[in-house]
């Protein structure tokens, strides 16, 4: 087995949890102690034995933190399954709304907050745009997921949007489909970006923290087709349960006694070029620069706007109806390529004989020892 995240925080958590006790938020503390104890004897577990060979082995659980890169993918595949029930048959795009460098500092230092402002800026941007009938002239719906990191693990909030290619008319029942190839102008979105988070912080009482050069510039707005919505179900889907950085990411540990002299190395693919890149920092850095991304406690990071929201669920249904009767053709070649379930969970073999192993006991956390 590899490096994990989980051999770091054993190694030197409680060394970076003693030297910055005053100040370790609590959401850090919890998200450490998890990832360290994840499907380890402290969280209990099922002990199976072979029938053949009277071989025993233990599962421990997993600590399903949301930050643990061992505890993902089976979130991810039950949200993909949740949003079969959501897909329109049409054409979806894929928007990215990007803070500026200038705001970094002041958003890492008010995370919930500003969080919430970024998710609530970007999809009013959108919505406005979308209800001009130079575009669509309708209410979008949208599934949006925030992201706070590049890929070697800088500060970088930013909150990508799922969106069928068209709109809703005012009457509730006409679908306003957009031009092929073509949503909502991103020079445009950008402006509106801006515009309604500066209002946002001036109502927060925060815009004098921002330095007036934010203000300038334009804001990084993307938007581009990403085909059906099967396709774009699978698009999104590792954005959603993603964490920073992945298990398989990490290469070397060189362990030379302190967190602040040993030193972790990571791979990363670089965004402009997509070549492989290594990046090499202390411990101590390493650890600011993963926990800085660990979300606030209950902090909702997959949110709907538009006809995708909880309260207009009904109107939802009654456009999908309509729209499959537009469509049949495709729906049922959606619904025959998708899955119905998930996969049962695989068997435990014998790591002795390779047969099947009979689940024997619980163990509960204080029952838990080491086989």
């Amino acid at each position: 087995m590899g490096l994990e995240l989980a051999d770091l925080f054993r190694e030197y958590g409680a060394d970076y949890r003693k030297k910055y006790a005053d100040k370790l938020l609590p959401s850090h503390r919890l998200a450490m102690w998890a990832i360290e104890h994840c499907r380890t004897e402290r969280l209990g577990g099922q002990v199976y034995g072979c029938p053949t060979c009277q071989e025993f082995q233990y599962s421990y659980h997993s600590c399903r933190n949301r930050h643990c890169p061992k505890c993902q993918h089976k979130q991810t595949q039950n949200w993909l399954k949740v949003q079969q029930e959501l897909l329109l048959p049409v054409p979806y795009f894929f928007l990215t709304f990007t803070l500026p460098a200038e705001l970094r500092d002041l958003v890492r230092a008010n995370q919930k907050t500003l969080y919430s402002l970024l998710f609530q800026a970007s999809a009013e941007a959108a919505q406005k745009l979308a209800l001009d009938p130079h575009y669509l002239g309708g209410q979008i719906g949208l599934v949006g997921v925030l992201h706070t990191w590049t890929r070697n693990l800088i500060f970088h909030p930013h909150v990508h949007y799922l969106a069928p290619a068209g709109g809703l008319h005012a009457d509730g029942q006409t679908w306003l489909p957009a031009r092929q190839g073509f949503f909502l102008p991103v020079r445009a979105l950008s402006k509106l970006f801006r515009t309604a988070f500066r209002r946002g912080l001036q109502k927060l009482k925060l815009l004098d923290k921002v330095p007036s050069n934010a203000w300038r510039q334009k804001w990084v707005v993307h938007c581009q087709p990403v085909g059906d919505g099967q396709a774009a179900l699978k698009y999104l889907a590792p954005y959603i349960h993603r964490v920073a950085i992945s298990n398989r990411r990490l290469l070397a540990f060189d362990n030379r006694g302190s967190m602040e002299s040993s030193q972790v190395t990571f791979q990363y693919r670089a965004s402009d070029t997509g070549q492989l890149k290594r990046c090499r920092l202390s411990v101590e850095q390493f650890f600011q620069r993963f926990l800085q991304h660990v979300l606030p406690h209950a902090f909702v990071k997959v949110r709907y706007f538009g006809f995708f929201g909880a309260s207009v669920r009904r109107k939802l249904t009654a456009l999908q109806m309509r729209l499959a009767s537009q469509t049949l053709d495709t729906v049922e070649h959606q619904a025959a390529s998708s899955p119905s379930a998930l996969e049962p969970p695989s068997k435990i073999l014998c790591p002795a004989c390779g047969q099947p192993m009979t689940f024997q006991r619980n163990l509960s956390p204080e029952q838990c020892r080491s086989p």
